[in-house]
């Protein structure tokens, strides 16, 4: 019977009215395509749903700030996430070949996640200042750990389980599902009232997303997933040794590695977006609402409006992008100058969708260009290589935060501009692919 839903399901979302026949997957597996698609798509709606809960460029702030954590630490949110799950990849990425099912290192991270998230909400609850930073940036370093392991497994799982043709329709329903849970939780919040129930509504605004991760980890471990290869990788010191001889003769790698690295600008200044938002516009849970809303929006639609963009010319589009994140940076600099009737959460929430729709834009534009630009043989060490230079440097860029507390939020955005100023010029230096 759920089988024969399933069937109903998934013809009707993907619009397959002919005879199903897989080309890249077994004839088992074929199969099992319908349920594999619709366990995939839900445990994906609740893992985006999940990460725009409890985010470190949007709900990590405002916590922050709600808790009396020191400003200098709101600056590392960012930076220990994207580190914690880029730096794992080159060395974990061996282990997980020696096993020949892998939906195991998605479900089991996913499901630590929650558990960190669990704790998380517990620190919201009971702890505040210094103390409850400490505690949220140990327990978040441990999900982004869980989370770069995870993201390792999921497109081999993918590959083994959805035949080509049908993977970017189930990314897509994945995201859509996501935006639409977002969106309506954005709402949910969006029409609380009472400041004084601020801390409670972010208690469960946590609980909620530990219970999102365990659901969806419940949805991916029900995947049917056949056994695949174990053997053939390079073990980690072999791909550093290989690594760092590419990077030495390579010139334009090295070029894109410190552009990228310089993007990083654009995540890292969120956060200050939301402190100056609580400063501006009130504590009030609702205000957070609408971020978290307008979050949502921004993350369904920036990678369709960028995606062209892409296509014609990966290293034009970050420099776009990075002059575009400068004048959205200087914007809300000088928010706290706008008249009166200018501010409000509304004209707040348009500066905000900018820019997650610029850093939509950031990611895309320097994923394409690494595609586009690796040699066909090496392009998974290029990408484990530029991973791992990159989480390197987003420790570095954790110490940015302490200038915050001098700076304070304005100083440290003009910085994040300053910096966007000097990517732009090393996007220049590339060659065009």
């Amino acid at each position: 019977m759920a089988q024969e839903i399933s069937e109903k399901v998934y013809s009707f979302i993907t619009d397959e009215g002919e005879e199903r026949a897989c080309e890249t997957i077994s004839e088992k597996a074929c199969k099992e395509v319908p349920g594999n698609f619709l366990k995939n798509v839900a445990s994906g709606g609740f893992s985006k749903l999940a990460n725009q809960l409890v985010s470190p460029g949007t709900t990590l702030p405002w916590i922050f700030s709600s808790l009396s954590v020191p400003p200098a630490l709101v600056g590392a949110l960012v930076p220990i996430k994207d580190a914690g799950s880029l730096l794992p990849q080159l060395f974990v990425s061996a282990k997980i070949r020696a096993f020949s099912r892998r939906k195991w290192f998605w479900a089991i991270p996913a499901f630590c996640q929650g558990l960190c998230l669990l704790a998380m909400a517990w620190v919201v609850q009971s702890t505040e200042g210094l103390a409850a930073g400490v505690w949220i940036l140990s327990l978040l370093t441990l999900f982004s750990f869980a989370s770069g392991i995870a993201s390792i497994s999921f497109k081999d799982v993918l590959a083994k389980t959805i035949d080509k043709g049908k993977r970017g329709q189930l990314l897509a329903y994945r995201a859509s599902m996501g935006g639409i849970f977002t969106a309506a939780c954005g709402l949910f919040l969006y029409f609380q009232n009472g400041e004084n129930q601020s801390i409670d509504y972010l208690f469960w605004l946590v609980l909620a997303g530990a219970c999102c991760w365990f659901i969806s980890a419940g949805f991916f471990a029900g995947i049917y997933e056949e056994k695949g290869a174990t053997e053939g990788g390079r073990t980690p010191i072999k791909e550093l040794k290989k690594g760092w001889s590419i990077l030495s003769k390579d010139k334009n790698l090295l070029n894109f590695i410190i552009a990228r690295g310089l993007l990083m600008a654009v995540p890292l200044a969120q956060p200050f977006f939301v402190v100056i938002a609580q400063k501006e516009l009130g504590p009030e849970v609702k205000n957070l609402g609408f971020m978290v809303l307008a979050a949502g929006i921004g993350a369904i639609i920036s990678s369709p409006f960028w995606g062209r963009f892409a296509d014609k010319s990966s290293r034009k589009m970050m420099m776009l992008v990075a002059f575009l994140a400068i004048l959205n940076i200087l914007a809300m600099v000088s928010f706290q100058y706008w008249p009166d009737e200018y501010q409000s959460i509304y004209s707040f929430a348009v500066l905000f969708l900018l820019h997650v729709m610029i850093y939509g834009g950031a990611r895309l534009s320097r994923k394409t260009y690494l595609v586009d630009f690796a040699p066909k043989d090496e392009r998974p060490l290029y990408v484990s290589l530029s991973n791992t230079l990159i989480g390197i440097a987003t420790l570095i860029a954790a110490g940015l935060g302490s200038l915050s507390a001098f700076l304070g939020p304005d100083g440290m955005l003009l910085v994040f501009a300053g910096l966007l100023l000097l990517a732009i010029m090393m996007a220049f230096k590339l060659k065009e692919v």
